[in-house]
């Protein structure tokens, strides 16, 4: 077998390295932004979640007591176990010790997600417990790898691309006419500093651009499970595509942990012409770890079905965890691109009374647009929970000729306006800052604006990123004592 897929002694470090830098990112994400969201008085409480929601549903040690003080301990013991893996600590000793190491990352990381809502709902959170539960079975440095969890990975990897190339075309006509960049580095969620320049492509460019990913991600997958040169050169040609999508955009780690994934694809002789290897003495398996990576083949390949069914389905899942151990999941991304951004803009004022000369203040976000001069950040591989979520909230509203149409505000967006006029500190440290600093506002209020990228004239002349049109207004100013009636 190692003759066909070739060595793995490198490939397994490499990739173990690289995962423990991704879980490091995640916890300190963790760290940072969940007691604000999800905490003792955050927007969705998890103590609220576990009482509704039974253990088996949704596993997680925060069913055993939810504080404040116990996510913080989880957070810091996965940043030092992820430090641990990124040293290679761990992989000095018996192969056991790495196992158990990325067992209890997996198991802190599926707590976090299985509780966190919808801030915790996305595609590549599941990919980081999926990953991060194989890798505990790749052994330690000492030990002779096995190709078994080597090639789960990369199943892993075959179904997020053909996964997430199947439901574009099955998904917008934009994918299949290969117009979807006329539109998307424009629309997406967070777009980064040169987001603007790649909307600026001639359109030839943007087209073939489209064509490329339909081809690495339809046809180069199934080169992943061929000899050894042709599946490094697939496993290169998505780690290339990944790249190009890092620079055009922020999408938390997606794009980061696949090309982590990416590595899985390489054997050692392809890493030893770029990075400079010394021979490792090994010894074999023992028969119990033998015994563990086979019956891990058998249920992967049981968990496997249902996720293989649905690349052929008519009515594909975009991403979809068959089991709450978030194990051997679909997965895909844009099935369709938005043609038109909106953005809420939300604005408080410290006047008592509202008149037509009332001055109201914006609220920026540390990732979404905002301010048209602001040049858009650079945040990816961190992820900012809550300006993902204020992305989603226009999907929900219809612009009509008299005026927006909402159906219902989202209960934690309604507390989010809460806090902000509380003044309360956790919530305002997951903005880019606070235009009313030493006190709180009276009323806030939210408007709707349509967004668009200037043009390279407009550029030049003004030095704004955007040009924006007020639509409606989406929530009218509202106080504590109103909007505790929305709340409450």
């Amino acid at each position: 077998m190692e003759q066909y897929f070739g060595h793995m002694r490198f490939v397994r470090l490499l990739f173990q390295r690289s995962l423990g830098c991704i879980y490091l990112i995640a916890f300190i994400v963790v760290l940072n932004q969940f007691p604000a969201l999800l905490g003792e008085k955050g927007l969705l409480p998890v103590s609220e979640f576990i009482k509704n929601v039974p253990f088996q549903r949704a596993p997680s040690i925060f069913y055993l007591g939810y504080s404040d003080h116990l996510l913080v301990i989880v957070a810091w013991i996965g940043i030092i176990l992820s430090a641990c893996a990124i040293l290679g600590i761990t992989e000095k000793g018996p192969w056991w010790v790495s196992m158990a190491l990325w067992l209890v990352m997996w198991v802190l990381y599926l707590s976090i997600v299985n509780v966190g809502q919808v801030f915790y709902s996305f595609g590549w959170e599941s990919m980081l417990c999926e990953a991060g539960f194989f890798c505990a079975f790749l052994g330690s440095r000492r030990v002779m790898p096995s190709l078994i969890p080597i090639l789960i990975l990369r199943w892993m990897l075959f179904r997020l691309e053909l996964g997430s190339g199947l439901i574009k075309l099955r998904g917008d006509e934009c994918w299949r006419n290969c117009t979807c960049l006329f539109y998307h580095f424009e629309t997406q969620p967070l777009p980064n500093p040169l987001s603007w320049y790649f909307h600026h492509l001639p359109k030839i460019f943007l087209v073939m651009g489209v064509a490329f990913n339909h081809f690495v991600e339809i046809v180069v997958p199934f080169g992943l499970f061929a000899w050894q040169g042709i599946a490094a050169l697939c496993g290169g040609l998505i780690i290339f595509h990944q790249l190009l999508l890092i620079a055009g955009g922020n999408y938390a780690f997606l794009n980061w942990l696949t090309v982590v994934l990416g590595i899985t694809a390489l054997n050692d002789n392809i890493l030893s012409k770029i990075i400079p290897l010394k021979s490792i003495a090994m010894v074999l398996r023992s028969r119990i770890q033998n015994g563990i990576l086979y019956a891990l083949a058998i249920v992967t390949f049981c968990l496997s079905i249902q996720p293989a069914l649905n690349l052929f389905s008519k009515r594909q899942y975009m991403n979809y965890s068959y089991n709450p151990l978030q194990l051997v999941n679909s997965y895909g991304a844009f099935g369709s691109v938005t043609r038109v951004r909106y953005e809420l803009i939300i604005e408080g004022t410290r006047d008592a009374f509202i008149s037509a000369h009332t001055r109201w203040k914006e609220y920026e976000f540390k990732g979404k647009p905002g301010d048209v001069r602001r040049m858009p950040p650079q945040i990816a591989p961190y992820q900012l929970h809550l300006d993902w979520q204020m992305w989603f909230i226009p999907f929900t509203v219809t612009v009509t000729d008299h005026g927006l149409a909402i159906d219902g505000y989202d209960l934690w967006f309604l507390r989010f306006i809460e806090k902000l006029l509380e003044g309360d500190r956790p919530t305002l440290k997951l903005l880019a800052g606070n235009p009313f600093p030493g006190s709180r506002p009276y009323f806030i209020r939210v408007m709707y604006y349509r967004y668009r990228f200037t043009d390279w004239q407009e550029r030049q002349k003004t030095g704004a990123w955007w040009k924006r049109t007020l639509v409606g207004q989406y929530l009218p100013p509202v106080d504590l004592d109103v909007l505790k009636d929305y709340v409450h």
